[in-house]
């Protein structure tokens, strides 16, 4: 059977902490079930005509989302096969908690999990926990993550081999 989880992220490789703790759980657990997986975050369009016509979700995601990101998410499906259907990047441009129970309910979301400790901020993002904890028709689970500051791989794609 395929499930859908939301993973709220900035697009960082501290964000995908997230994605390897879930795995390794339902890994751990034997999960027969296989997933397709959101990494999502929220992210302000802005008012500028010229921008919400223009700007297009690939090219938000090259001002958003780090090749080493891409490179690291899919080093993490290689290592869970059997629970992975897909992995997709997306945002989430909304401002109102309909619009993101919407968006839930059309992506046949499940599950979601998040951290605390992974904000999105930077020019355009915004978080996007609020709207998963008041989301009834979502199961949300917050997982601990512990972001260390003095890691020689932090922000290199070896920081994907860093044990949780």
């Amino acid at each position: 059977m395929t499930k859908t989880i939301l993973i709220a992220t900035d697009y960082s490789l501290e964000s995908l902490n997230i994605l390897k703790k879930v795995l390794k759980e339902k890994d751990a657990a034997e999960d027969q079930n296989q997933y397709n997986i959101l990494l999502v975050s929220g992210y302000e369009m802005g008012d500028s005509i010229r921008e919400l016509l223009f700007n297009t979700k690939s090219t938000l995601f090259n001002k958003i989302r780090p090749k080493e990101f891409c490179d690291a998410y899919g080093i993490i499906k290689n290592k869970y096969p059997h629970l992975i259907e897909r992995i997709v990047c997306d945002i989430f441009t909304g401002s109102f908690q309909r619009t993101f129970n919407n968006y839930v309910r059309a992506e046949n979301i499940e599950e979601a999990y998040y951290s605390p400790s992974i904000q999105s901020k930077g020019k355009g993002k915004f978080d996007i926990i609020p709207y998963i904890k008041k989301c009834k028709e979502l199961q949300s689970q917050e997982i601990a993550v512990e972001i260390q500051e003095r890691l020689p791989e932090r922000g290199r794609l070896a920081e994907v081999f860093v044990e949780v």
